[in-house]
């Protein structure tokens, strides 16, 4: 299982939307949504 999937999977387990997930972890919204597409700057 990849990173972005454990995170999806984890956040959907809690019944987090990715902006409450996001303000949790102190990041924006498009940061986790990134996150969970497998997308990151390299």
């Amino acid at each position: 299982m990849e990173l972005s999937e454990k995170i999806q999977m984890l956040r959907k387990k809690e019944g987090l939307s990715q902006e409450v997930f996001a303000e949790k972890m102190g990041v924006s919204r498009q940061a986790v949504s990134k996150w969970e597409l497998g997308v990151s700057h390299s």
